[in-house]
């Protein structure tokens, strides 16, 4: 009788922690991509793929000839274009391995979320005013990514969040409302600021460039974005590229407090911010005209 199979049966200690641990690494780094891309683009496009690796072991099983050379060619090209296509997510992915956020992301405290409700609040009532007198606002939540890059201009203000602020700050014709207002650490860090806009063919072909700004700096980074129309005075929110319209204050404020005090509950996990260290959210706001 063969008795070979016993060795792997009575394995040592270590050989049986070793797996162990072999398994949780692999389990939580696939865990901690599907978090980084949860919510954006990338999640649609991984879903396709799946369903296409579906479709090529089922033709593959079936000896479908034709099918399956044509998805293995197909397989080719996705090789080649998936590094172009998750470029963002790629980006977000080697930024947080060099911040060392990647393995041991920043905690929510119970002690930092008094801070994280109060900064959605006055996001949320600056909005309402904005919106009922139909003035223009765009408003960027920073996370981990660093957008500096992507800001073309903007006078640099270091100053407390209000709802106040906020007002003053996009009325019209005052030196700072025609651009973007960035709240970095739970401040406004910077007014008047650009961001470059979407290139997104699909985009409805009505929005302005306020709207068209907001998508395009949620598509390069992993920002939260608060949209107000300056025609209709309508509330929308961007975030991976993907624009939610039609937002009145109470929807907002309650996205905002679900997005900013408990991400980790929502589908958009990756929207922790950093805090500086009196407990203030990392954010950052900007605007441009519809």
């Amino acid at each position: 009788m063969d008795f070979s199979f016993l060795p792997g049966i009575f394995a040592s200690p270590w050989d049986i922690l070793r797996n162990i641990i072999d398994i949780a690494i692999i389990a939580y780094v696939f865990y901690r991509l599907l978090r980084l891309i949860k919510g954006s683009r990338a999640e649609q496009l991984l879903k396709g793929l799946v369903i296409l690796l579906v479709f090529s072991v089922a033709a593959s099983l079936m000896q479908l000839e034709m099918v399956t050379w044509l998805l293995e060619k197909a397989w080719i090209v996705f090789a080649i274009t998936l590094p172009i296509v998750f470029q963002p997510e790629l980006r977000r992915l080697l930024e947080q391995l060099g911040k060392g956020t990647f393995f041991a992301p920043s905690l929510n405290q119970e002690s930092q979320r008094d801070g994280w409700e109060m900064l959605a609040r006055e996001i949320s009532d600056a909005a309402a005013v904005l919106s009922r007198n139909r003035v223009g606002a765009l408003i960027v939540l920073q996370r981990h990514n660093d957008i500096e890059e992507y800001l073309e201009s903007g006078v640099k203000l270091d100053a407390q969040v209000s709802s106040r602020l906020l007002i003053n700050i996009f009325v019209p014709n005052t030196p700072l409302h025609d651009g973007a207002v960035v709240i970095s650490k739970g401040r406004i860090d910077r007014a008047a600021a650009f961001l470059p806009l979407s290139t997104n063919p699909l985009l409805d072909k009505e929005l302005g460039t306020r709207h068209r700004a907001g998508i395009g700096i949620s598509e390069v980074s992993d920002a939260i974005v608060v949209i107000i129309s300056e025609e209709t005075g309508t509330i929308s929110t961007a975030v991976g590229g993907k624009l939610n319209r039609y937002l009145d204050t109470a929807a907002l404020k309650e996205w905002l407090t679900r997005e900013i005090v408990y991400p980790e509950r929502e589908s958009s996990s990756w929207w922790r911010r950093r805090w500086d260290d009196n407990g203030n959210r990392a954010e950052q706001t900007e605007d441009h005209r519809s």
